[in-house]
């Protein structure tokens, strides 16, 4: 089972990134999918999440209204789009896998928002 996420870096504020997660070693199109993010010295905290199908989707409040998460089951992958930017969503994002009791976890990509 392999999560890697890719797309993190350093923007300024009020810029956009496009985050992404590519799945391999298990049945992605049946599980839903979730961003996580944590920041230095915090928990890590829920983003967004997808279900299975990509019929419904649900945010966190620091990111809904700026935030897309999509997924492409042809191509085993999540995304999450970030617009404005704020030095509040520097952190290590995380993707995340889940059915029933299994969870799988990716490494993190860095992002720092600063000027």
């Amino acid at each position: 089972v392999s999560l890697v996420e890719s797309g993190g870096g350093l923007v300024q504020p009020g810029g956009s990134l496009r985050l992404s997660c590519a799945a391999s070693g298990f049945t992605f199109r049946i599980y839903d999918m979730t961003w996580y993010r944590q920041a230095p010295g915090k928990e890590r905290e829920f983003v967004a999440g997808i279900t299975s199908d990509g019929g419904s989707t649900n945010y966190a409040d620091s990111v809904k209204g700026r935030s897309t998460i999509s997924r492409d089951n042809a191509k085993n992958t999540i995304y999450l789009q970030i617009n404005s930017l704020k030095p509040e969503d520097t952190a290590v994002y995380y993707c995340s896998a889940r059915l029933l009791s299994y969870r799988y976890w990716g490494q993190g990509t860095q992002v720092t928002v600063s000027s």
